[in-house]
């Protein structure tokens, strides 16, 4: 549920932005809301963090699930920036209501748990105030060690310079629920017990209808953070999980929400825009005074049974333009939902859905192909060169080593999204061994 306090209509937004120094800001034909007035100095001292009366609106916060606590609608997802070094994001991501803030323990080599540990060793008062969510590394295993998770956990609270974690999401791109073992349930309940977490979950980058259908089924999950966006709201599975899950009392956390194609090209600039089926989505979206990752966004926060939608937003620029967003009240249209519909539809062969059980059945001997995909995306996607030959060097190497002489078509037959895989998986090859 939305705090209607923090409620606000276009043009409302507008006069508040207007009345706090803030502005709006025209580029070509696009108009780009941004928060200028809330951007704080590289020098501005932490003293004030904890906020009396807020100077600047603020993002509203929506229940988690039956946890009986609040987050912020949108999440600060930390993956991409070097928070140790620039500030300036946690800064005004904290001055805007963006509260809730996602990390991992291998996050830019650990530099983003630190990151926040430095904000916090000079805002302490701050942290009452936050969300912390943090994992462990992706799962490497078929079954996770509890040993491992409490070492990742100790080193996340030791970096964070916090004593808990809101939400640990204890296994990071869960395959399936056998992971989630009578061991790992009994180390949650230990851990909430000892107060170093607040709240217990997964995240899921694969199968994620099968996921959530049968967490759905558990009475130990609080929360799932799960990829879901405008592509994945096409499919009926992946609703009745979101609807299962939302009936039992389960917060659910959208990520990967820009739903970029593996073929497009985002590092800190506007994708890159290459069919025709890109320029409609864009002109439409400029026209209604929206940027193409603003509907995005928004087209996700309107199913209230999000909890939030978490973003990686590596300077103040998307910081503020997703606030931006996320602020103004205005509804998408029927038509406005018409438009991703038929851009899902156009453009279903770029776009991995991560139903990694069909890949898994047409090639049993190769259960990596989803992750290469996701590995594609960070490298194509994101920019994110460094983290796509992290996660493509966890594969093992005797499996790596003979990609490219596998048959990969039964696959393709089989691939919801009629993908080229074998050319995907050269391509991987050729940018990431």
């Amino acid at each position: 549920m939305e705090d209607s306090q923090n409620k606000i209509d276009r043009r409302n937004f507008l006069k508040a932005v207007g009345a706090a120094g803030l502005a709006s800001t025209v580029t070509g034909t696009t108009t780009r809301f941004a928060l200028t007035g809330a951007v704080a100095r590289a020098d501005d001292s932490h003293a004030t963090e904890k906020k009396q009366k807020p100077e600047v609106p603020q993002v509203p916060k929506r229940k988690l699930g039956k946890t009986g606590l609040d987050v912020a609608c949108l999440c600060l997802g930390t993956g991409t920036p070097n928070l140790l070094d620039s500030q300036i994001v946690l800064r005004n991501a904290f001055r805007l209501g963006v509260t809730c803030w996602d990390t991992a323990s291998d996050y830019t080599w650990g530099n983003s748990e630190l990151g926040i540990g430095k904000y916090l060793s000079k805002a302490r008062e701050a942290r009452e105030e936050l969300f912390i969510i943090s994992k462990p590394p992706d799962i490497s295993t078929p079954i996770p060690d509890v040993a491992d998770i409490e070492k990742h956990l100790q080193t996340s609270l030791k970096r964070m310079n916090t004593n808990y974690i809101d939400l640990y999401l204890g296994v990071h791109n869960i395959r399936d629920l056998t992971q989630l073992t009578d061991e790992l349930k009994q180390w949650a309940e230990n851990a909430k017990k000892r107060k170093v977490i607040r709240l217990f979950g997964f995240s899921t980058h694969k199968n994620m209808p099968q996921c959530l259908a049968a967490a759905s089924k558990l009475d130990w999950i609080d929360a799932i953070m799960t990829v879901h966006n405008f592509r994945l709201m096409q499919d009926l599975e992946m609703q009745a999980a979101v609807e299962a899950c939302h009936k039992a009392g389960i917060g659910i956390i959208a990520m990967k929400t820009q739903a970029a194609g593996l073929a497009a090209w985002w590092a800190g600039h506007a994708a890159k825009v290459e069919t025709e089926a890109d320029k409609k989505l864009v002109k439409h979206f400029q026209k209604r005074g929206f940027t193409e990752g603003q509907a995005k966004i928004k087209v996700v926060l309107e199913d209230k049974r999000f909890s939030s939608v978490c973003v990686g937003m590596e300077n103040v620029r998307f910081l503020n333009s997703n606030v931006a967003a996320v602020l103004d009240n205005t509804k998408l249209s029927r038509a406005d939902m018409e438009i991703f519909k038929e851009y899902a539809r156009a453009t279903c062969r770029c776009y991995c859905a991560g139903f990694a059980h069909i890949c898994d059945l047409a090639l049993p001997d190769t259960p990596y192909v989803n992750d290469i995909m996701r590995c594609l995306m960070y490298y194509n996607s994101y920019g994110q060169h460094d983290r796509a030959r992290e996660l493509f060097a966890r594969i093992p190497g005797n499996l790596r080593n003979r990609l490219l002489d596998i048959d990969y078509r039964f696959a393709e037959d089989h691939c919801s999204q009629h993908l080229p895989i074998s050319e995907l998986v050269a391509e991987a090859v050729s940018k990431l061994a």
